[in-house]
């Protein structure tokens, strides 16, 4: 039979590893990020953690790999700041030239383009965009982005009576056999209200480490110069994801940008009176106090 002591002595180390084991539990718990509203550049990096926390593993149409978790959502105010993120140095002129050539192309000038190029052109691989922005889906349907934007300009004027305006995806049902891929801009929404013109997209499928930070400043950019052109001021870009995914040979070069400070995001200025959509011009924009981290290198799966 055991001592009394032999007995207290054992039912304190049991004890001790109870205790530890729930100090244990805890730091896990502290470890595991609770995630709520995702907002500005501290959402899209709080997204990045939430997929290499919980995205699904998975394979895509590259062979690469993939993270993968449906259905995700960022907020990014507009309000006396653009949303150029600033954990990595975004190619700002590659983002302006390419949204100015969507607005701008012609019908027969983006049928030469997509005869000529049934891969993603030289612009999306300098820009570190992805094939669903300039490849031949975007490209075929860049005028009905022109055409729609054209057929909804008036009402944005009359915002007390409009405040809802939708741009459906710039591709359309019956030429998606023609597509290498179908779009991944699927709707996007304008909304007034008080005086503001904010934005949401849907979006099919992400790239988060390359695609979406260029996809955040585009659609940005395209309401400020809609808010411009109609006398209202920026409010909010909301990007919604259905697909949101980071490449298994983007996972390193993230956890880089995650361990960044983040910065205060530039400003933005239009520098003339523009009064059409298709007016702009590359010299009307100046990007303002933009002080970021240095360019980090991805890969681009292809």
């Amino acid at each position: 039979m055991l001592a009394t002591s032999d007995i207290h002595a054992a039912e304190g180390r049991e004890s001790e590893v109870e205790e530890k084991k729930s100090a244990e539990e805890v730091e896990e718990k502290k470890e595991k990020k609770n995630f709520g509203v995702f907002c500005d550049e501290r959402g899209y990096l709080d997204q990045i953690e939430l997929i290499m926390q919980q995205g699904r593993r998975k394979g895509d149409r590259t062979g690469t790999g993939v993270l993968s978790v449906f259905g995700a959502q960022a907020r990014y105010s507009l309000r006396d700041q653009f949303p150029l993120l600033t954990t990595k140095r975004v190619f700002w002129k590659g983002i302006l030239e390419e949204l100015l050539w969507f607005i701008k192309i012609t019908r027969d000038e983006a049928l030469t383009s997509c005869r000529t190029s049934s891969t993603p052109s030289k612009r999306t691989r300098r820009t570190g965009g992805s094939s669903c922005v300039l490849g031949t889906p975007k490209v075929r349907h860049a005028p009905r982005l022109k055409y729609s934007l054209n057929c909804h300009m008036h009402r944005f004027y009359s915002f007390e009576k409009e405040k809802n305006i939708y741009i459906s995806s710039p591709g359309a049902a019956a030429d998606l056999p023609l597509m290498a891929l179908p779009p991944c801009h699927a709707l996007c929404q304008f909304y007034v209200c008080d005086g503001e013109l904010s934005c949401q997209l849907y979006q099919r499928s992400g790239d988060m480490g390359l695609g979406v930070p260029f996809n955040i400043a585009s659609y940005a950019l395209l309401t400020y110069m809609i808010a411009h052109i109609t006398g209202l001021s920026p409010g909010d870009f909301v990007h919604t994801l259905g697909d949101a995914h980071i490449y298994v040979n983007h996972t390193e070069p993230l956890k880089i940008q995650l361990q960044r400070e983040i910065r205060p995001f530039p400003k933005l200025k239009i520098l003339r009176k523009v009064e059409s959509i298709d007016d702009f011009r590359a010299e009307d924009f100046e990007i303002c106090d933009y002080n970021p981290h240095p360019a980090i290198k991805m890969q681009m799966a292809v």
